[in-house]
């Protein structure tokens, strides 16, 4: 009921920018360009987290677009997944690169999970949200896609927001599975991990553990995995001096 409220509480009450509070307006021009204005670029914590894909990012993790993803995951503003899913589509379509388009079947995207207590308390699942608006968008775009929500937690983790690397390391660890019955749609198509936020990697690099472990290895039996946010602290934007030939230039989980 919550989540219907919010429906049509976005329709008949005023509207105020997500990230910048202008009035009128659910995400003004310049927070749109914060947002989704650049090209998706790769993102690598340090320390990386074993069996991290590689990761693309639409966003550095500052306002306006921390107030945008704030806005919509804990204040029930989901008249912002559009936009949202607007800036992961680009991260998607940089993830999976010109390689997945001679692959066969859609781009498969598969959310990372939140707690169920998380969804119960938000009133919806903003990750899967975001997944839909983003595999909308690409289909329209001429790319097929489709979300896989095959993951699921397999016990309760404690709240990352105050934990360290380590510690988020810790507390994912074995956390996530496939749900039973997920892993013969698995090899449809390219898989591309989703997230919001990405942090440290933890939550990222437990999702591929849990894909990989239905195929006994990081090799399965579906196409490689990759991951795309809408955003990333902005250190994980940050030149990465040991990868040789590789430029990401400063700027712009759960």
């Amino acid at each position: 009921m919550r989540g219907w409220w919010r429906e049509i509480a976005g329709l008949v009450l005023p509207v105020a920018c997500g990230g910048c509070g202008s009035p009128r307006t659910s995400l003004c021009a310049p927070c749109a360009r914060a947002l989704y204005g650049s090209a998706a670029r790769r993102v690598r914590p340090a320390p990386e987290p074993a069996g991290l894909p590689a990761v693309h990012a639409a966003a550095s993790y500052v306002d306006p677009v921390r107030s945008v993803l704030l806005a919509h995951k804990e204040r029930g503003a989901l008249g912002l997944a559009g936009p949202l899913g607007l800036a992961l589509a680009g991260a998607v379509r940089a993830a999976a690169g010109p390689s997945a388009a001679a692959e066969a079947g859609p781009l498969l995207l598969v959310p990372v999970p939140s707690a169920r207590r998380a969804v119960r308390a938000r009133g919806h699942d903003p990750t899967r949200r975001i997944a839909l608006a983003a595999a909308a968008r690409l289909r329209n775009t001429g790319r097929a896609a489709r979300v896989l929500p095959v993951l699921r937690q397999s016990r309760e983790v404690a709240d990352q927001s105050g934990l360290g690397a380590r510690a988020r390391l810790a507390n994912m660890a074995g956390a996530l599975e496939v749900v039973r019955g997920g892993e013969r749609l698995l090899g449809d198509g390219p898989v591309v991990l989703v997230d919001d936020l990405m942090t440290t990697g933890a939550s990222l690099a437990e999702a591929a553990r849990a894909l990989s472990a239905v195929h006994g290895s990081s090799t399965g039996g579906f196409t490689r995995t990759r991951a795309a946010v809408v955003a990333a602290v902005p250190r994980l934007f940050e030149i990465n001096r040991n990868c040789r030939g590789t430029r990401n230039v400063a700027g712009g989980e759960r």
